[in-house]
């Protein structure tokens, strides 16, 4: 795997070891640190193999179950055992391609099984597979297999553009349904607030009828107390007419109305009392009835 060099002593760096042969034969593993050789003897230092770990990037183009074209990226990190270094040495010519063909092997096995979807759920398992079978088979070779990474998945452009419009719509789908929850809450809550009110509104009238009742009752009963000779039917009609003017008044002072025509005269206002007092007569008799 490397080059002979015929010296009488040799220094080997750390995270190296060195590989010494005797007349072209393999003898020992010289560790780190300051060797002396006896080429005379026919003992020499035929290479050197750096321990240190090593990564390489494999990129495989492959094919899911549900027929679409992928390509992983792995990363290998692997290095020498020391132990093993004379297999490193002299078994394998070129490691980095024989590490790669396997995992071509092993990943173009897995990922037809797996569809895209379990393939980017499940990169690990392929990983771990991958690690498996280099790792035994590498390791009849003096190398050890430390980690393998399958740092990215890339599909098809046209298949990533598909499924990045699918999440777009699933996405939008859903927002249209929580946007229509929305709207149906408020307007159940639109209903409640409109029938609460009507029903509040309904309760002011009916107060403010009675009140007003009361009220033409206390006065009716002040009135005839304190005047003598005047009935009940007179003093209606003066605070009848008493409101006519006051609303009269208040038209004519509010800007903000139009201008109202009216029939006037001293006779329509008897008129007004004859129907509100027909009006509540003829409620009486109804409750009566009932």
């Amino acid at each position: 795997m490397g080059n002979t060099f015929c010296f009488f002593c040799g220094c080997i760096g750390q995270a190296s070891v060195g590989v010494v042969e005797h007349w072209g034969r393999f003898h020992r593993v010289a560790q780190p640190g300051f060797h002396f050789f006896n080429p005379l003897a026919g003992e020499c230092l035929a290479g050197v193999l750096s321990t240190r770990i090593a990564s390489l990037d494999v990129r495989i183009e492959t094919k899911t179950k549900d027929n679409v074209f992928v390509q992983l990226l792995c990363s290998i990190q692997y290095r020498v055992v020391k132990e093993n270094a004379d297999d490193a040495f002299y078994e394998l010519q070129n490691p980095q391609e024989q590490i790669q063909a396997y995992v071509f092997d092993v990943t173009r096995a897995i990922v037809p099984r797996m569809n895209l979807d379990d393939l980017f759920e499940q990169k690990g398992e392929v990983a771990k597979a991958v690690l498996e079978e280099l790792h035994k088979v590498m390791g009849e070779y003096g190398y050890s297999i430390e980690h393998i990474l399958m740092v990215d998945i890339i599909p098809d452009p046209s298949v990533r553009k598909a499924m990045n419009e699918i999440n777009a719509a699933q996405r939008m789908l859903l927002a249209s349904e929580f946007k229509g929850d929305a709207e149906k809450v408020l307007l159940v809550k639109k209903a409640e607030a409109e029938a609460e009110a009507k029903y509040l509104g309904g309760v002011g009238v009916a107060r403010q009828r009675q009140a007003i009742t009361d009220g033409l009752r206390e006065n009716i009963l002040n009135f005839s107390g304190k005047v003598e000779g005047t009935s009940a039917k007179e003093v209606m009609d003066l605070i009848m007419v008493t409101q006519y003017f006051d609303t009269i008044k208040d038209l004519g002072n509010s800007s903000k109305n139009t201008t109202i025509f009216i029939p006037h005269g001293p006779g329509h206002v008897r008129d007004i009392g004859d129907q509100i007092r027909n009006g509540v007569m003829e409620a009486a008799s109804a409750q009566v009835i009932e």
